[in-house]
């Protein structure tokens, strides 16, 4: 068995793709997914499951969610230990502890490429934000109080991006891979 985080894109947002994350979980214990844990109400799920590539089991989940709630909800699927390791890697500017400093990590959906959306979306506002492009994801940080300003705040949820990626906070990705 291998332990798994699968990050479910834009659910329980405004109202919109509401999933209870007590009946989620139970979703992924009914389809044979064991240890599994729930983190937030944004589509955080922790998962022990037999190897299998990602991509496979992101589609699977997909459609457990399809047939159970009736929703298109793309799902992301990485290995705890690869988000340990991408979090290795991260950036020495990205997660510190700077309130004024909201830090980031895009993570592509599968088939996606990161270098491909960073050059949709161009470069970051000099001054107000950082990206870093690590293997499938973006480390990315912008300065909170100034984010309308910042090119990669207005263009992560514009067509033919947004449907490309999902987003979770670095305090968010470390809970995620302690899980």
């Amino acid at each position: 068995m291998k332990r798994y985080i699968a990050l479910l894109r834009a659910i329980n947002v405004s109202g919109k793709n509401m999933i209870p994350m007590a009946d989620l979980k139970t979703g992924f214990e009914e389809t044979g997914y064991r240890n599994v844990k729930t983190l937030l109400n944004s589509g955080n799920v922790v998962f022990d499951a037999e190897e299998r590539p990602e991509p496979v089991l992101a589609e699977a989940l997909s459609s457990m969610i399809r047939d159970r709630y009736a929703l298109d909800v793309p799902v992301f699927v990485i290995l705890r230990e690869d988000l340990r390791d991408l979090l290795k890697r991260a950036p020495s500017w990205w997660g510190t502890d700077d309130k004024a400093v909201y830090d980031n990590l895009i993570f592509l959906l599968h088939g996606s490429d990161a270098g491909e959306i960073a050059l949709k979306i161009g470069e970051p506002t000099e001054g107000l934000e950082k990206i870093e492009i690590c293997g499938g994801a973006v480390f990315w940080s912008f300065l909170l109080g100034r984010h309308s300003k910042a090119n990669w705040w207005k263009k992560t949820a514009m067509p033919g991006i947004g449907e490309h990626l999902t987003i979770r906070t670095a305090g968010t990705c470390r809970k995620l891979a302690g899980l």
